[in-house]
């Protein structure tokens, strides 16, 4: 199949199509934003999470063992944009989440890197953007070398 082919309506058709089958497989959760709901997924996966309702304001799962709440952000990294920066973090001294799970994903939806981040390790290096009003983050630099930053290794 060569898309190059498709006009602009087959493929938005196609795009559509192939996010309701992701929806029917219970890969995303919404029609929103497939990049945010694919990690969800990920992490939940592989680390044994329950998701939380779409409505849920400050943590996207639970581990319902040991009661611990994760807030779970990604990017998409492209050739267009190599920016690390995710997004917003609101009322942060307020939210009730124990760890950050990040995931990088490269242009094809593949995972590059994965990190599971204690609230204070967040709360250290995020910056506030009034613009925004709430908290930015990247992962990289100095934070990767915070003994309680965790890899997680995603199947």
């Amino acid at each position: 199949m060569k898309i190059n082919n498709f006009s602009i309506s087959e493929l938005l058709a196609l795009y559509s199509d192939i996010i309701e089958e992701l929806k029917d497989r219970k890969i995303i959760r919404t029609k929103n934003n497939i990049v945010a709901d694919y990690a969800e997924y990920l992490v939940a996966a592989n680390l044994n999470l329950k998701l939380m309702p779409n409505s849920n304001k400050h943590f996207d799962a639970i581990d319902e063992v040991s009661g611990k709440k994760f807030q779970i952000k990604s990017r998409r990294i492209t050739d267009n944009n190599k920016s690390k920066l995710l997004g917003v973090i609101r009322d942060i001294d307020k939210a009730d989440f124990d760890y950050l799970a990040v995931v990088y994903f490269d242009n094809y939806f593949k995972a590059l890197e994965a990190y599971k981040i204690p609230k204070i390790i967040v709360e250290k290096y995020a910056k506030y953007n009034k613009h925004q009003n709430g908290h930015r983050i990247s992962v990289k630099g100095g934070i990767l070398l915070e003994k309680l930053v965790e890899k997680i290794y995603l199947v």
